[in-house]
């Protein structure tokens, strides 16, 4: 029996945990045929619990990063050496270990090397923007070790090729399966706008420095001083209690009549706000995918999105979508009352060169495993 091994210690929630279940999932089924045995290193196995899987647990390298650089270089190369011979080792996330492995690969979970902080972010989360910083030199450490280094994106996979000095046709583009299933479910014929007085604008996300919620908030108040009351709304999924950013979003806007701080809302919540929402609106300044622009791309009602490369491969096939600077309020609201007026002239159809891609993790694995 091969041996595979998922090293995946520093995830715990969101969408990276999402990707290990998924990983995980498959695994699961290829080794109950019995020809592959696979080993997990995670924080928790309750987190991701398939059977057929081995696991190693170790919680204590999130307590420090010095303790997680101790785990990738120095932890993983004795497990390495215990596991021997290892066919396959998969890292899923964005460092490449120091171990003994037939062929080695690389997953890249995190789009932050190209995050463009501003001083202002150490003050409301010193941690992103050193995660930043960081991450741009873990990219780089064995990177050239990986046969393979799996992205989700064409322009990851430019940018990382760059920060870690490694050939474009190293990378493998490969789409979380469930995004790529909601690409793939988009309507075809764009829907008419409704032609009820106040149109809503959502914005589904944390509350982040790097999701950009007060270009939103600045375009809305400007609105409201220009146009008045009661013509729209704008809809945040946070409530303004949740960090520090958080606060001084609400400090600042919380009294704007046309910013509704709504708080997170569950799965069935939010596809219920996307049914009744007039436009998406997704100021991000970075990301990896842009999952809000996939679900909401499948009602065929317009999208402002930042204009940004993730934005603009996410919503490739989307009926109604134009971009914005995303430093630029006054171009936000701009096409803002434009909506508001019943103007979608310059909206259209974004249509990408496709590149060719994986799109499940049997495809993938097929590829790695042979």
């Amino acid at each position: 029996m091969k041996t595979i091994v998922v090293s995946a210690v520093n995830i715990r929630k969101g969408g990276t945990l999402t990707i290990l279940r998924d990983c995980l999932s498959y695994l699961s089924a290829l080794s109950l045929e019995g020809e592959y045995r696979v080993v997990a290193l995670v924080h928790k196995k309750e987190a991701a619990l398939y059977p057929g899987i081995e696991y190693i647990e170790l919680p204590w390298t999130v307590k420090s990063w010095l303790l997680r650089l101790w785990c990738e270089y120095v932890t993983m190369h004795r497990i390495s050496k215990e596991l021997s011979p290892v066919f396959l080792w998969l890292s899923l996330h964005d460092t490449t270990p120091r171990v003994k492995a037939q062929r080695q690969c690389l997953y890249c979970q995190t789009s932050f090397p190209f995050y463009r902080w501003k001083l202002s972010d150490l003050f409301f989360d010193y941690k992103i923007v050193l995660f930043s910083m960081f991450t741009c030199f873990a990219y780089r450490i064995n990177a050239k070790r990986n046969t393979y280094l799996i992205v989700q994106q064409a322009w990851l996979q430019k940018g990382l090729s760059r920060i870690c000095r490694v050939s474009e046709q190293r990378f493998l583009i490969s789409p979380p399966e469930n995004r790529q299933v909601l690409r793939e479910m988009q309507p075809r014929s764009a829907q008419p706008i409704k032609s009820s007085h106040c149109r809503t604008f959502l914005f589904a996300s944390t509350a982040d420095i790097h999701k950009n919620f007060e270009l939103l908030c600045r375009a809305a108040k400007a609105l409201e001083q220009k146009i008045g009351k009661g013509r729209f709304e704008v809809c945040l999924t946070i409530a303004g209690t949740e960090n520090r950013y958080a606060r001084w979003l609400y400090r600042q806007w919380g009294q704007v009549d046309s910013i509704k701080f709504i708080g997170f809302l569950k799965k069935e919540e939010l596809e219920q706000y996307y049914k009744e929402s007039d436009c998406l609106v997704f100021p991000s300044k970075v990301e990896t995918w842009g999952l809000p622009i996939s679900e909401f791309a499948r009602y065929g009602k317009p999208m402002l999105l930042a204009d940004l490369p993730y934005a603009h491969e996410t919503a490739n096939g989307s009926c109604l979508t134009a971009f914005f600077r995303p430093y630029d309020a006054p171009d936000l609201a701009h096409k803002m009352e434009r909506l508001i007026e019943g103007d979608t002239s310059f909206l259209s159809r974004i249509t990408t060169t496709e590149i060719p891609s994986l799109h499940s993790w049997k495809e993938l694995f097929n590829l790695l495993l042979q």
